[in-house]
């Protein structure tokens, strides 16, 4: 894996977390000043860490960010502002030859039980053993990956290189969730890196247009959190390194793109007590915005998770799900497939054998629905989990 120039990452143990030794604090440094862009939660509750960077970004001028996990931050009163402001200055002030960072400098992430206060005394003691122990290499960095993870069952990262005029170029990107995962965004943290320089206003516009096609894009069960957040770092642009021009900017927004959908697929894959990843293909509506609500209002369908979950090929729970999504869709040119099996098509039902059908879903951790809903130009995927029973099991002990 080749990771970005100029950044320094750590992960490490300040027992935040009940299982001794988990790590949970994470923290990600730039050398120099860095572009900062950011993509957070629309909930109108909202965490103290989400409030405090959402204000700093987009930037010019950040050096990095720090993260909690094991503990939200969220509906903690004024003393949550103050903790998230506290956690932003003992990153600033504990980085070696920190040379004048000020807590400005830095964006602050958390995630975990919502309503308790963090334990500040082991917040602070893990900021500075984070920052005693940053560094550049791929153990670095996954050190950071396991340091920002809750109930994920695995570590989540992608990685691209973008060949431009100026050279290649490194992204890297990880990201947690496995539950409470509902768009615009979904309950996770999620942070990607690049040496490629890019000017801040454009930073923002092409992280907030990846979002909406990756991140923006899955659900586990449609509950929007309080903390999400999506992060971009990139070097900032300088004499020596000057911003990617048009088409460069271009091709980076591409790698951005994929390697966001990457990560955001992971999310329902590790979905809490998932057996299925599903994936929904919506194609011919009207408009992108109509596609992506019919897909959307498939995905947060429990009865089109629980048929997956059992294997049951009942299309009309899909089909009925498109049709009360609140957009135009054309029966007569509606048309469904299960795995690439046809199962509807020109508002009739198709002749199939449910046993095959029933097999393809079971036997494969990957569910496809393809849907056409008439021949506009309108398409959009989403990505969700099926519903079981481990799942409302998990959920239901998650705080005790």
């Amino acid at each position: 894996m080749q990771l970005p120039k100029g950044f320094r990452f750590a992960g490490v143990s300040a027992g935040i977390k009940s299982r001794a030794g988990a790590k949970d604090v994470a923290m990600i440094v730039s050398d120099l000043p860095c572009t900062a862009a950011g993509v957070y939660t629309t909930n109108q509750i909202v965490a103290a860490p989400v409030v405090l960077s959402r204000s700093r970004t987009p930037s010019s001028s950040l050096r990095g960010i720090v993260i909690n996990s094991g503990n939200a931050n969220a509906c903690t009163g004024l003393q949550g502002d103050l903790d998230a402001a506290e956690m932003t200055r003992l990153a600033a002030a504990c980085v070696p030859n920190s040379n004048g960072l000020k807590a400005d400098d830095f964006l602050v992430m958390s995630t975990g039980i919502i309503g308790r206060k963090l334990p500040m005394n082991k917040i602070k003691s893990g900021i500075e053993l984070a920052a005693k122990s940053l560094g550049p290499s791929d153990g670095h960095f996954l050190d950071a990956c396991d340091g920002i993870m809750t109930t994920d069952a695995f570590r989540k990262t992608a990685h691209r290189n973008v060949a431009t005029s100026h050279g290649s170029h490194a992204i890297v990107g990880m990201c947690k969730g496995a539950g409470m995962i509902g768009p615009k965004m979904a309950t996770m943290l999620a942070i990607v890196v690049t040496d490629a320089p890019i000017e801040a206003t454009r930073a923002q516009r092409l992280l907030q247009a990846a979002a909406n096609r990756s991140f923006n894009c899955i659900s586990v069960e449609g509950h929007m959190s309080t903390n999400d957040s999506l992060v971009l770092l990139a070097q900032a642009p300088s004499a020596k390194h000057p911003s990617l021009n048009d088409a460069d900017l271009a091709t980076f927004e591409a790698e951005l793109t994929q390697l966001c959908i990457d990560l955001a697929k992971m999310i329902p894959d590790d979905g809490e007590g998932a057996t299925h990843l599903i994936e929904i293909c919506v194609h011919g509506a009207n408009t992108q915005a109509d596609a992506d609500a019919i897909a959307r209002n498939i995905a947060l369908s429990n009865l089109v998770k629980t048929a997956i979950t059992g294997g049951d090929p009942n299309w009309g729970r899909i089909v009925s799900a498109a049709g009360f999504a609140g957009v135009p869709i054309h029966p007569k040119r509606t048309a469904l497939k299960i795995n690439s099996i046809p199962l509807f098509d020109a508002g009739e039902p198709l002749e199939f054998d449910a046993k095959v059908v029933s097999e393809s879903i079971r036997s494969s951790k990957l569910t496809s629905i393809d849907l056409q809903v008439g021949l506009g130009p309108g398409s959009a995927t989403h990505w969700t989990t099926d519903l079981n029973t481990e799942y409302v099991r998990f959920n239901s002990e998650y705080s005790t």
